[in-house]
């Protein structure tokens, strides 16, 4: 049900189909009788019988290996299970393409070391783990920009509070300040951002189609807005400067009148530089009640965990560019895991409780797989909907502004870990390097549960109308690519040579930031990420898309592979909703509603968007730093007929 296909610890899922022409009878090579197929890793340790080819095509089922040999043997029978006959072919996966870089063969540079405080004000980012050299004449550069960093001023900023529940009814109104707190993090301090003064911001609860009166006030130290992330919401109150309504400058309030049409779990962030300002903590949920008692299954408690990270030098957090965006290429990876903005989640609950979990991604580019060893987990709805059925899962894959919820039911005592895992890929030596982070704990007392029926059924539901199916055969009416362009002389020769090698192969999702320096020192300036119109060719706002509410229009989007550093990409539409058709040309089989979906680098979606909301949208990538680099275009939904 998510936008990449892994396993718990991240390594990467094929559905593997052979296509095989001119093989001669196994007889004329020997004492044989049939072909056989296998898999292997490329250091020949792991050895996985396919089973039986033939010339023609054959689906040969799921490998899950980040690098893998395919082997075609001629053998005695079909029953062997070691392979001991003829190899006849041979073929790798696209991992394998990745060898390791000259770069490493060359002498130690006299360097400076990551972490280090420039003269400027610069921090140079901490290096990743294993992943240690640095590409020689990158020592002394720093990003084309000024670096910035909220100051506290003559005025006290007091420390952020947890965050709150405000219950609005119909027509309630809420104060929404944004300014300046205080946050202790790991046993450091820090001036960063807030919502009211607190970390992450309130948590609103409303019911379905209820309409609240949200007066938004900037107490910061440059403009802002407020965009109510997946809700559909009037096109005035989108949040978009520029488009729906102009930047609240500093001092200054805008009043939001919110209608929330769809019950499930939304967030709230700023769209004005928010690649700075939402990683400095302005995000909240937004929490919609169905009037349906039975919309989910009962649960003994609820929990909205919001989950970011944090970029922190030795000397405090990694400045922002003050004139444009730092880390234009991959995002701003964070070095410390946060829910709910705390390094460290506990909970405790008895044996055979049922836990909903709303998962919300708040990163700026960090996709995450969450899982829950030795729990029981099922995911029921997404981002506007349930699914079609529940289904059960031992991970969730959670890209930048997804949602997820989440039943899990804790059945005996214990220590539970929630946990991300994935494999980072460490670009100069083809390596992968497993990576896990213990982002919480959840102590479970008491004696083993009896077994719980409601919790064993997997539910459907209605929330997609079945004849939307019959859209999975209809042609694409629109069709747009994800791609770059890079002003290469102004960046480091070493850099772009190390990134043209990357090229070779690439990762379908970059989990983590193995790359830091080459990374940050990328901003906007020299990076544009672009989305395309194949039709007429015109890019980002230029991009003249009208189409007519009540329209159903299919829309393919296409992550182009062939360029510099290709990137996943998290493509969010405002105001409206869409279905995953197919990924790949690979039809979805539980259909759910969605407001944003991930694309992997080379990878396909097409979707079918329900135009039901008149205005003016903005499509983007939800990446923070790929919206700043222009990643962004917008459709005008009209009311003619």
């Amino acid at each position: 049900p998510f936008g990449v296909a892994v396993t718990p610890a991240g390594v990467l899922r094929f559905d593997l189909s052979l296509t095989i022409k001119g093989l001669p009878r196994a007889e004329d090579l020997g004492p044989y009788h049939v072909f056989i197929a296998w898999v292997t890793s490329p250091t020949f340790d792991t050895l996985i019988k396919l089973g039986p080819v033939q010339s023609g095509t054959r689906r040969l089922g799921e490998v899950a290996l980040n690098k893998f040999l395919v082997l075609v043997s001629a053998e005695v029978s079909d029953t062997v299970s070691e392979r001991r006959g003829r190899l006849v072919l041979r073929g790798g996966s696209p991992g394998t393409i990745m060898l390791p870089h000259g770069v490493n063969m060359l002498p130690p540079q006299a360097s400076l070391p990551h972490d280090h405080q420039l003269s400027d004000g610069w921090v140079m980012p901490p290096v990743y783990p294993g992943v240690s050299r640095m590409i020689p004449g990158l020592e002394r550069m720093r990003p084309r920009a000024a670096p910035f960093l909220p100051r506290a001023g003559s005025s006290p900023v007091e420390l952020a509070r947890p965050r709150e529940v405000v219950r609005l009814g119909n027509l309630d109104t809420l104060d929404l300040t944004a300014g300046l707190v205080r946050r202790s993090i790991a046993g450091r301090s820090f001036v960063m951002y807030g919502f009211n003064g607190q970390y992450p911001g309130p948590l609103i609860e409303v019911g379905r189609n209820a309409t609240a009166v949200i007066r938004f006030h900037n107490h910061l130290d440059q403009p802002s807005s407020v965009h109510w992330h997946g809700i559909r919401v009037l096109n005035r109150f989108d949040g978009v400067p520029g488009m729906t309504q102009a930047a609240v400058a500093p001092g200054q309030s805008f009043t939001y009148r919110i209608h929330f049409p769809d019950a499930g779990i939304y967030w709230y962030h700023p769209h004005v530089r928010e690649e700075m300002q939402q990683d400095l903590g302005l995000y909240g949920n937004v929490l919609v009640r169905s009037e349906e008692p039975d919309y989910y299954e009962s649960a003994a408690r609820e929990e909205m965990l919001m989950f970011d990270d944090l970029l922190i030098g030795q000397d405090g957090l990694v400045p922002y560019g003050t004139e444009r965006a730092t880390h234009a290429f991959m995002g701003r990876f964070g070095n410390l895991p946060l829910i709910n903005g705390e390094p460290s989640y506990q909970q405790e609950v008895n044996a055979g409780d049922v836990v909903r979990y709303f998962f919300t991604n708040v990163a700026n580019a960090r996709t995450w797989n969450l899982s829950l060893p030795g729990a029981r987990m099922k995911v029921v709805a997404g981002d506007v909907s349930r699914f079609e059925r529940e289904e059960w899962v031992d991970h969730v894959v959670l890209a930048p502004a997804e949602r997820y919820i989440v039943d899990v039911r804790f059945e005996h005592g214990g220590s539970f870990y929630l946990l991300n895992r994935v494999q980072a890929l460490d670009h100069q030596t083809g390596v992968y390097l497993p990576e896990v982070d213990t982002l919480g704990t959840i102590i479970v007392g008491g004696a083993p549960a009896a077994p719980n029926a409601e919790f064993d059924r997997l539910r459907t539901t209605r929330d997609v109308p079945a004849g939307l199916r019959d859209s999975l055969r209809t042609t694409p009416a629109k069709t747009l690519l994800l791609t770059v362009r890079v002003n290469e002389p102004r960046l480091p020769f070493g850099l772009i040579q190390s990134m043209r090698l990357d090229t070779a192969y690439i990762n379908p999702v970059e989990w983590t930031g193995t790359m830091p320096m080459m990374d940050w020192l990328t901003t906007t300036g020299e990076v544009q990420w672009i989305i395309r119109d194949l039709a007429t060719g015109k890019e980002n706002m230029d991009i003249d898309w009208r189409v007519r509410r009540g329209s159903l229009v299919r829309v393919r989007l296409v992550n182009d592979r062939h360029t510099l550093h290709a990137m996943q990409h998290p493509i969010h539409l405002h105001g409206q909703r869409f279905l995953v058709l197919a990924q790949n040309d690979v039809p979805t089989s539980n259909l759910v509603w969605k407001d944003t979906a991930l694309v992997p680098a080379g990878g396909t979606l097409d979707l079918l968007v329900d135009f039901a909301n008149v205005g003016d949208w903005m499509i983007h990538c939800h990446i923070a730093e790929h919206l700043e680099a222009g990643m962004h275009a917008m459709v005008r939904v009209t009311s003619e007929r």
